[in-house]
């Protein structure tokens, strides 16, 4: 590496740091909701919603990245009620361009169509895109929260509230989203209702941008364990992994939720393990 490439490369390191030490300072203080295994988690039949393991399903969690479920939710609901398209071009902000974390690098005034944004937002977990598709369609994040909080009350998800369309943690006087293993297993059941979904939650990489960015699934229980096709993982550190999963063998579905554990092994472990129970409730 020559003088200047070195100088240069130092100047990035300097400045992502300064941002990530920035980032850190703005962020709210929330205490940690993760333990090992985990904090909750839910096994459901997904035709009927009974229950086939429970454990602390009720304790309030951080959903992360889980909750962009509720994003796509509300989206296909638009879709199936033909106010919005699949092939409607989003254009994307500066607040989406500033977004942090996972994302696929929009850039101000990039159009992408609503479907290729939900394959960013199921695939690579784009905060960007969240950010696109919700001002898109809400006019801001702040209209879109609304939205998600709105179809939430009609599920019965009465003990969740999101303050955000990505996630992410707080920044400085900002609330955490606030979930339950409970309530993400319902969303979960009711979100298979769309023939979409699975098409969106079960694919594992896609090119985006002309496939100039290759997209990876963050769900590594799609390759890992048989007739897995979803649906959502979510991480941040105070927060925990967590996952909702979903896997169908001979005409039988099962749904699980594992909320707030201390590592991403000891997550998809005991999210895997618990399908296979799920399995073997419904076949006695």
């Amino acid at each position: 590496m020559n003088r200047n490439l070195a100088a240069a490369f130092a100047a990035v390191m300097l400045a992502a740091l300064f941002f990530q030490a920035t980032a850190r300072a703005q962020r709210a203080e929330i205490p940690a909701i993760n333990a090992d295994p985990y904090i909750s988690a839910l096994v459901i039949d997904a035709a009927t919603g009974e229950p086939l393991f429970v454990r602390n399903a009720t304790a309030q969690v951080y959903p992360a990245s889980v909750l962009k479920l509720m994003g796509m939710y509300v989206i296909l609901d638009l879709v199936e009620q033909g106010k919005l398209r699949m092939d409607d071009m989003v254009t994307a902000s500066v607040e989406a361009y500033r977004m942090g974390g996972s994302q696929v690098y929009l850039d101000v005034g990039e159009k992408f169509s609503v479907e290729d944004l939900l394959y960013a937002l199921m695939i690579q977990s784009a905060n960007d895109a969240a950010v696109a598709l919700a001002e898109h369609i809400a006019g801001s994040r702040e209209g879109f929260v609304r939205m998600m909080n709105a179809k939430a009350r009609e599920l019965g998800m009465n003990q969740t509230t999101f303050h955000s369309v990505h996630g992410l943690p707080p920044a400085a006087g900002q609330q955490p989203d606030v979930t339950t293993a409970r309530d993400m297993a319902r969303l979960s059941q009711a979100l298979l209702r769309f023939p979409d979904a699975l098409r969106f939650t079960s694919t594992t990489e896609r090119g985006f941008r002309n496939n100039t960015f290759q997209m990876q699934t963050h769900n590594s229980l799609l390759k890992r364990v048989p007739g897995c096709d979803g649906l959502k993982t979510g991480y941040y550190r105070l927060a925990g992994y967590s996952i909702a999963a979903t896997a169908q063998r001979d005409g039988k579905r099962v749904i699980a939720v594992v909320m707030g554990s201390t590592t991403k092994q000891a997550r998809d472990n005991a999210a895997a393990q618990l399908i296979e129970e799920g399995f073997r409730s419904l076949g006695r």
